[in-house]
């Protein structure tokens, strides 16, 4: 009687790591899938890193800027990948008071963010610090001032804003304004006295560009100034738009210490969480 070799039995455990680590890597693949397509065409995070946009947005701010409101293009994707064209598909073109994210003429590395003052066909101009649209005075109605903690994030433009609250804050205090675009939509802005381009010449901003202003108007290199890498932005092609800034999802003073997790939250601007445009 001959003895019969039993048949090895399948190998079920060898090749699990294999399968796992497989099936990581696909998760992984799906997961940074997603995450492009939805920086790309949903929403995507931008953070405030200066003061030309106060009242509105302070140094520390971190929002939401939704990308389809005004079409898509290389400058939508992450990095602005050159896997779309220059001009924008699907494009709209942006309203007057609109707050959006844009890459800056003429090397088209960074980003900006302002307001959108003067479309297509518009003529702009500053008369002692006066706001003209097509020959009509934007209505500029004085508020009371502007207060902003000083902190790691936030200093005066020079001492004679330095002020002390009762309660012994120091603060920077500006001088608030709100202005009042034809059709209604308002927005406050500061104007320290008088500076430079207080007065400009007339400009007619030419078929697809933009002028775009800073709300803190005496701190802001906008379409006021010629347009030189890190500094003016001229007359803004409407191609370089990114977004339109939607939510404030974070802000905080600077104050925080990684040692330290309680200051996570001692440095959050509360306030200013959730607030729309």
């Amino acid at each position: 009687m001959s003895e019969t070799t039993p048949a090895p039995s399948p190998a079920t455990g060898s090749d699990q790591p294999a399968k796992e680590e497989e099936s990581f890597l696909i998760f992984l693949l799906k997961l940074v899938v997603i995450v492009a397509i939805f920086r790309s065409f949903i929403f995507a995070p931008f953070n405030i890193p200066s003061e030309s946009m106060l009242p509105r947005l302070v140094n520390g701010d971190y929002l939401l800027a939704a990308k389809w409101p005004y079409g898509f293009s290389r400058y939508s994707l992450p990095f602005a990948l050159p896997l779309l064209p220059e001009e924008r598909v699907l494009a709209s073109p942006p309203e007057r008071g609109d707050v959006v994210i844009f890459k800056q003429p003429p090397l088209k590395d960074l980003d900006y963010i302002k307001r959108v003052i003067a479309l297509p066909g518009d003529t702009v101009q500053m008369v002692e610090g006066q706001l003209i649209l097509n020959g009509q005075p934007v209505p500029k109605q004085r508020l009371t001032d502007f207060e902003i903690a000083i902190s790691p994030n936030t200093r005066c433009y020079s001492p004679q804003y330095a002020a002390r609250r009762a309660d012994g804050t120091d603060v920077c205090r500006y001088p608030r304004f709100r202005e009042t675009l034809p059709g209604g939509r308002s927005y406050e802005v500061l104007d320290l006295g008088p500076r430079e381009k207080d007065t400009t010449d007339p400009v007619m901003v030419p078929e697809g560009h933009l002028f775009l202003m800073g709300d803190n108007r005496d701190n802001s290199e906008d379409s006021r100034f010629p347009a030189e890498p890190g500094r003016g932005i001229g007359l803004v092609p409407m191609d370089n738009l990114v977004g339109k800034a939607q939510v404030m999802m974070w802000s905080t003073d600077g104050s925080a210490e990684w040692l330290k997790p309680w200051t996570w939250f001692s440095a959050a601007r509360w306030d200013r969480i959730g607030s729309g445009f």
